[in-house]
């Protein structure tokens, strides 16, 4: 009967321990899974985003024109490494163009992306007056296929029903010199907003930033109401990848202006109440 016992009670250790091996691989295996797919990350705000979620431990998947021109961004990493190539080994660079569908689809090919970062920009004289919206028509049909559903796009102030919060001058801007580039950020904007909308089923945030610079991150991100101050590319990073990872985040499948002059403090309150006024 002892010997029972004594069985018993090793098979029953053997069980725990198997469970709680089951339990780590099951949070390492599902750790593991989660990469962020970056469209746009050459640029400015995009090398802040790929920065940041390579520091939060993040798989980067990260579609550029030229990959050389992927380096560290001066506002996380300071000017002097601001000429570095940024890399790492969980970042993977895809050479390729937007626009075409199927340099976008080798982006999600491995089936283990989960959040997506689209922060596109560049001359409409180099990029072409519709690459925008091409662009995330064609990011939007991949999430689709492969099943990812969380995406956060960087427009700006003064796009879509924002024109209001744009400084005057910017929206003497915005009617000239800048009119088709905001063209084609508003119907960026509508494959999400429009009424049956290819994006609209998706977890997105359009994410508004007012004046971008290059400093150093401020971790002081406002979501406002009003006029919109400057805000740091690193902050609007920050921004970005909280919409895409936070699975409470409170302004899903909305048009955030931010910016980190003025309205009141992006605050991380995970309450009912707090989500509930947010979304007010």
């Amino acid at each position: 009967q002892a010997l029972q016992h004594r069985l018993a009670a090793e098979k029953k250790k053997t069980m725990i321990a198997w469970t709680a091996a089951f339990v780590l691989w099951g949070t390492t295996a599902s750790a593991l899974k989660m990469s962020i797919a970056v469209f746009g990350a050459t640029g400015l705000t995009g090398r802040e985003v790929t920065h940041q979620a390579l520091q939060q431990g993040y798989t980067v998947r990260a579609l550029c024109r030229e990959p050389s021109r992927l380096l560290k961004p001066r506002g996380s990493c300071g000017e002097a490494a601001s000429t570095e190539s940024l890399d790492d080994d969980k970042l993977f660079k895809f050479k390729g163009s937007v626009t075409t569908l199927s340099d976008v689809e080798k982006v999600f090919e491995a089936g283990d992306v989960e959040g997506v970062v689209v922060a596109l920009g560049g001359k409409t004289s180099d990029v072409g007056k519709t690459m925008l919206e091409d662009g995330t028509t064609n990011i939007i049909e991949c999430m689709n296929k492969y099943d990812v559903k969380r995406i956060a796009v960087v427009t700006s102030i003064g796009a879509g029903d924002s024109k209001d919060q744009a400084p005057f001058v910017f929206r003497i801007l915005m009617s000239t010199v800048m009119s088709s580039i905001f063209q084609d950020k508003n119907n960026q904007e509508a494959l999400f907003t429009a009424p049956a909308a290819p994006g609209a089923d998706l977890e997105w945030t359009i994410v508004r930033p007012g004046g971008l610079t290059v400093e150093a991150p401020t971790k002081v991100i406002n979501v406002i109401e009003g006029q919109a101050g400057s805000i740091a590319r690193a902050d609007v990073a920050d921004f970005c990848l909280g919409a895409v990872v936070d699975p409470d985040f409170p302004y899903l499948r909305q048009c955030p202006c931010i910016s980190s002059v003025g309205g009141t403090s992006w605050t991380k309150d995970r309450s009912a109440r707090a989500r509930e006024s947010m979304a007010a």
